[in-house]
């Protein structure tokens, strides 16, 4: 316990998978956490379990698509626990079919969650860490955005597109103390 003992993290896609693996983790080790998703059930359990083991957390329903929710569950944050340190943008989709049967509307949702959700937690996030002088960003991408995969070609895309926003954020946020990284985990059960 220790390493980031007093910070505040939001984990978005935080009710499974690896976002709840993060929020645990992130809470394990001190952390306050706010999770959200859009499986309440599951988000709201794994809030209650983080808290039965003696962490703090608290679990809010969002879609990272609406940016009118965004001010919200930073301001909740920071009502809650006075401040963001960390970002954890992790809620994401994957679509597994050959690219000429995918519909427009399945590559535009793709990019809505896994790309949009992803510019508008960095978007939010920003002015509060500035606010504090500092912290973390961590984006999820994905192996698949770094090299691609078959059937995986929307989801590849978005997950590329994560990974050289990660970078430009990056250097765009260093003078402002704040740390941009992405992550590229391969195929998780």
């Amino acid at each position: 316990m220790g390493q980031v003992q007093g910070k505040v993290a939001i984990v978005t896609g935080g009710a499974s998978g690896i976002g709840a693996a993060c929020a645990a983790v992130l809470a394990r080790e001190g952390a306050r956490v706010l999770l959200t998703d859009l499986d309440d059930a599951r988000g709201g359990a794994l809030a209650d379990r983080i808290r039965a083991e003696g962490g703090e957390a608290h679990y809010l329903h969002q879609d990272v698509t609406d940016e009118a929710r965004w001010p919200e569950v930073i301001a909740e944050a920071e009502r809650r626990y006075g401040r963001l340190d960390i970002m954890v943008a992790n809620a994401g989709i994957g679509i597994i079919v050959p690219i000429e049967e995918m519909s427009l509307a399945d590559w535009r949702r793709q990019m809505a969650v896994n790309v949009d959700g992803v510019f508008l937690a960095v978007k939010h996030a920003i002015p509060a860490m500035r606010r504090r002088g500092g912290g973390s960003i961590i984006l999820m991408s994905s192996v698949a955005g770094i090299r691609g995969s078959a059937g995986l070609a929307g989801y590849s895309a978005t997950k590329g597109a994560v990974r050289l926003f990660a970078k430009s954020v990056a250097l765009e946020c260093a003078r402002d103390r704040i740390r941009v990284n992405s992550v590229h985990p391969g195929i998780i059960e």
